[in-house]
């Protein structure tokens, strides 16, 4: 009942339309990856997965943030069932890669912010390279670039209180790792791939 209830919100706040441009629907295993310009990306993006697909799909999120209140902790742990990434101390032992290849293992599909973090303004900035280490390790799983449009107009950076302005979530082709593909070549083609989006 909570999860539909923020999914509604989520809807309703967002106003998003919702493109499958490069791909349909589906319940295969999955990374999503999206630019991020708003702290709404993660629930938008998430809300906007039909029913049967985002029983499957765990959003990747940052520890510090969606865990300061118990508000943000029961989301993402009871409702979002996130897995919650160190992003400023980084360890052997706490390695965001070695998290997202555990969740999936278990066979859940991820979104992913291969950024890094937000991002100020419209242009998509260089990817980090946990990417192309998933896509190396799981070179069978498929990678959907989307692009969230709007979503910082809702919820400027700083802000407490999102103000209902029209949105649009885009959906592209699948991506998968080639041959021999460098990491530089593989991040700057899904830095591309999300960025075509915009021109659909």
């Amino acid at each position: 009942m909570i999860a539909q209830a923020i999914v509604a919100l989520a809807r309703l706040i967002s106003g998003a339309n919702v493109r499958w441009i490069g791909c349909a629907p589906d319940t295969r295993q999955r990374i999503y990856f999206a630019n991020h310009t708003s702290n709404l990306d993660t629930v938008v993006l998430w809300a906007a997965l039909p029913p049967e697909s985002r029983a499957l799909t765990r959003p990747v999120a940052a520890r510090d943030y969606w865990t300061a209140g118990r508000l943000r902790r029961y989301l993402a742990t009871k409702v979002f069932n996130a897995v919650l990434i160190e992003r400023k101390k980084v360890t052997a032992h706490d390695n965001p890669v070695e998290q997202m290849l555990g969740a999936l293992e278990e066979k859940c599909s991820l979104i992913i912010f291969p950024e890094g973090g937000r991002q100020p303004g419209p242009d998509t900035a260089p990817f980090k390279s946990g990417l192309y280490h998933l896509a190396r390790k799981k070179p069978d799983i498929e990678f959907i670039p989307v692009l969230i449009d709007n979503l910082n107009r809702i919820l400027p950076k700083g802000e407490v209180l999102p103000v209902p302005v029209l949105s649009c979530i885009s959906f592209g082709a699948a991506i998968r790792l080639t041959g021999q593909e460098t990491k530089i070549a593989f991040l700057e083609r899904t830095r591309q791939a999300l960025d075509q989006l915009r021109q659909r």
